[in-house]
């Protein structure tokens, strides 16, 4: 049996979304853990590819669309994954690492997202704290392998399959 292109980017944009929700949810709500800059722009692109993944199942493209579309999704799941590994490093590192308000906090504050939704996208935690964690990974971790999972499907369907599903 074969899995339509369309199904596989459904499958991404629920993902993402799922996970967006889980973070606000269940972490923010329930939990009270606030996130921190590094976890604000992991949260975006989590949104980038998971708008881009609904685009791609609603119009399902063809050759040339899905490969746009892939790289699309690609480089965001690339982005979050660059940033979530940053964050391990520097839980890992914390010594290395001075709290306080980083310019990256201050800039992703000044976007409109921010403002917008700031319980969603305003950034105010400490990035080498580990609250939470299952199956001893932590949030950032489980991050990681999401974002590696996004372009282990995306390049699946750009080079693994043939045509349009």
């Amino acid at each position: 049996m074969r899995i339509s292109n369309r199904i596989v980017y459904s499958a991404i944009a629920a993902g993402c979304f799922g996970l967006l929700g889980f973070g606000l949810v269940y972490l923010q709500g329930v939990l009270y853990l606030l996130p921190c800059p590094l976890c604000v722009m992991q949260r975006i692109a989590f949104l980038l590819a998971g708008f881009l993944a609904l685009a791609a199942a609603v119009q399902n493209p063809g050759r040339l669309g899905l490969r746009i579309y892939g790289g699309l999704i690609g480089l965001a799941a690339l982005g979050g994954l660059v940033v979530a590994l940053r964050q391990l490093y520097l839980i890992h590192f914390s010594q290395a690492f001075e709290c306080g308000i980083s310019p990256e906090e201050k800039f992703l504050n000044a976007l409109p997202l921010a403002q917008w939704w700031p319980g969603m996208f305003q950034a105010v935690g400490d990035c080498t704290e580990v609250a939470w964690t299952f199956l001893t990974l932590s949030i950032p971790a489980w991050a990681a392998v999401c974002f590696a999972a996004i372009i282990g499907a995306v390049l699946w369907t750009v080079f693994a399959r043939n045509g349009k599903n």
